[in-house]
């Protein structure tokens, strides 16, 4: 996946997230990120990353953000793949 189709993914989940008053406060809370940060992460592909690696920790999550954005189970995590920080870490 390219970044900038990443990053497309990235504001989508932003998006859904701030929208939803259940989650939103545990990402701000979790993250210590104020509103001020959130705004200015919307044009950083690391903070878009952030926000896709804390969807991801939960099934439900990514169910609710595809199908609200009409996107397949899978780009979440493979756009957070193509963002700074997200390649694939070998263990061995």
């Amino acid at each position: 996946m390219k970044q900038e189709n990443a990053e497309t993914i990235g504001l989508q989940a932003l998006a859904w997230l701030a929208a939803n008053d259940e989650i939103f406060p545990v990402f701000m809370g979790s993250s210590g990120a104020s509103l001020d940060d959130v705004k200015a992460g919307a044009a950083d592909p690391a903070f878009l990353g952030a926000i896709l690696d804390f969807i991801t920790m939960n099934d439900a999550w990514i169910t609710e953000f595809c199908d609200t954005a009409g996107l397949a189970y899978d780009l979440p995590l493979r756009a957070r793949q193509a963002l700074p920080g997200g390649q694939e870490v070998s263990w061995t």
